[in-house]
């Protein structure tokens, strides 16, 4: 499953262009223009998956680094600044990974 058969292409390719730049990456706004945010929680958790590159039931902070590139092939990496700013936001148990229940919250925030 693709991030375009969950959200709107056109709003995805917004979002990527405002975060462009190295460094101005803010999740909470990001999915706010993707519109994830409205989503429902199914579609949030759909999200997750397509996310979790690797199917462990958990997003780590190798597969963070490159989070913008599951909703568009032309996304950029995030800088190590940016994946530890936004690990730290969403993993709430302290265990270094981001639970698909973490990340829902995250988004909901």
């Amino acid at each position: 499953m693709a991030m375009n058969s969950i959200l709107n292409p056109d709003d995805i390719k917004k979002a990527l262009d405002v975060f462009k730049a190295v460094d101005s990456f803010d999740h909470k706004r990001f999915f706010e223009m993707v519109g994830l945010k409205a989503k429902s929680a199914d579609d949030v958790k759909k999200a997750f998956y397509v996310l979790d590159a690797d199917n462990s039931g958990f997003i780590e902070e190798e597969e963070l680094k490159f989070v913008l590139k599951h909703f568009a092939t032309d996304g950029r990496d995030l800088t190590d600044k940016e994946t530890k700013a936004f690990l730290q936001a969403a993993d709430k148990d302290g265990d270094g990974k981001i639970g698909a229940e973490e990340f829902t919250a995250l988004v909901r925030e």
